[in-house]
């Protein structure tokens, strides 16, 4: 196949993703809306993307340029002079190696962790990989921030155990911010480490007047994750990971000599990666720098604020929360259901992402606004109240009871393939072996929200085993 006919080739694959610019994509993609950010990240990534990371002494320009982004990150997030960090490859990366590091240093027998109940879904991957018992405390209900009282009780619960307390600066279910003084000064109080996940919003809250100390000028901080492919704006995919000091980053790195080869040494989770978003990310943050860090924040802030208040003005719409950054979840009342309401907004151009009934915490809709967002607001809010219309007209999804009964009853664990096929049949999701998206996932989702969270897990599990086939 010739150069063009294979670049015309992945022109047709791509036309079937969502947009990656233009600001309709409100989750998974971020959008500077500045063609020149891109081209040079494009560029960046091209060049360096044959460099490998696994030997800093084989390509110097690589530690180089971590060192330079941990340098510009540092007083960023109030960090010390002897702070160090690592890059990563995203925020579940950095994630696990801040769990990984924290269970490493403690080394005592049945580790455990404090996080709230909206903690990222890359603590609960991290204490299954590691075996760190999670112990997720519920949020104010109002709020949707994590109550310092009921996390300091759930660290006294455990007491020699705890190996890591952690706060989200903001949470991405909720688009709001933690507090992280009582509870990192909690964790202290009891000798442990306190992590905060920046990961969506550090790039944001240091051009914010949001009012409150949330990284390393909080004592008791001892890391602090942030992506650097969200708000930074850079290629994919980039995090950070900085511990206050070096003696708490010793345990996240890995040697091993026993075998005839190369003694393995390792910073992160992977040995080879590639240097090209490394040096993306470096020549990004240098070209768009502080003051135009704070020109795109101050475009999306605003942009937010305005979003959020003509949800308030919208019939039949609630944010769950006042934002705190750039995200923002939106509830509904019994008129209508988010499943259908992102299903209408799809239809107009515009991807949300649906989020499931947790506990007592209703099913939202999740929007991640970027720069680019911004200039199309307008238009978004247009949608979205012809979608609320549209939404109201056609009524909430309703899960016949005995379908909601029977998910009610199964055991995920007992469960072979061929009741798998069948319940994924059940949910519109394929059957006999081959699965489909269908175009309106409102019904698929409206089953899913209504299954035991493990049983939609499996669900879930089975539908990508069998889309990767």
């Amino acid at each position: 196949m010739s150069d063009p006919d294979v670049l015309a080739h992945l022109e047709a694959l791509r036309a079937h993703d969502l947009p990656t610019h233009g600001g309709r994509t409100l989750a998974y993609v971020y959008d500077s809306g500045l063609a020149d950010a891109d081209a040079v990240g494009r560029a960046a990534l091209a060049s360096f993307g044959a460099t490998n990371g696994l030997d800093p002494t084989a390509f110097p320009s690589l530690a180089a340029m971590e060192r330079d982004l941990v340098a510009l990150a540092r007083p960023l997030f109030h960090a010390p002079d002897g702070a160090v960090g690592t890059v990563t490859s995203g925020g579940t990366e950095s994630i696990l190696l801040a769990v990984q590091t924290a269970r490493d240093a403690a080394a005592v027998q049945r580790p455990a962790m404090v996080v709230p109940t909206t903690a990222h879904g890359a603590f609960h991957k991290a204490a299954h990989y590691f075996g760190v018992e999670l112990v997720a405390v519920d949020v104010d209900p109002t709020t949707m921030r994590a109550v310092p009282a009921a996390m300091a009780a759930a660290m006294d619960a455990l007491a020699d155990r705890l190996v890591l307390v952690a706060v989200s600066t903001p949470s991405y279910a909720h688009g709001v911010v933690d507090p992280v003084g009582p509870v990192a000064a909690a964790a202290a109080a009891r000798g442990v480490r306190c992590h905060v996940d920046a990961c969506i919003g550090g790039w944001v809250l240091p051009w914010s007047p949001y009012p409150d100390p949330w990284d390393f000028a909080v004592p008791g901080v001892t890391s602090l994750s942030a992506d650097l492919h969200k708000y930074a704006y850079t290629p994919k995919g980039v995090s950070l990971l900085l511990h206050r000091d070096p003696a708490l980053r010793r345990a996240q790195f890995f040697a091993s000599a026993d075998w005839p080869g190369y003694t393995m040494l390792n910073s992160t989770m992977q040995s080879t990666r590639s240097g090209g978003p490394l040096a993306a990310a470096w020549a990004v943050t240098r070209h768009i720098g502080d003051d135009g860090y704070r020109v795109l924040v101050d475009r999306t802030l605003a942009a937010t604020r305005e979003l959020a208040d003509a949800v308030r003005a919208t019939d039949h719409l609630r944010p769950v929360a006042e934002p705190d950054a750039s995200l923002l979840a939106v509830a509904t009342d019994d008129a209508l259901d988010v499943f259908t309401l992102a299903d209408e907004l799809s239809s107009r151009g515009w991807f949300v992402q649906p989020q499931m009934a947790f506990r007592d915490l209703p099913a939202t809709l999740h929007l991640t606004l970027s720069a680019a967002t911004a200039g199309g607001l307008d238009d978004l809010v247009v949608a979205l109240r012809e979608s609320v219309d549209a939404a109201v007209a056609a009524g909430p999804v309703v899960v016949a009871p005995e379908l909601r009964a029977a998910a009610a009853s199964l055991d995920p664990a007992t469960l072979d393939d061929a009741a798998f096929d069948g319940l994924l049949a059940l949910a519109g999701l394929g059957g006999d072996g081959t699965v489909a998206v269908p175009e309106r996932m409102a019904p698929v989702n409206a089953l899913l929200d209504a299954a035991p969270p493990r049983l939609r897990e499996a669900l879930l599990v089975a539908f990508l085993d069998r889309l990767t086939r």
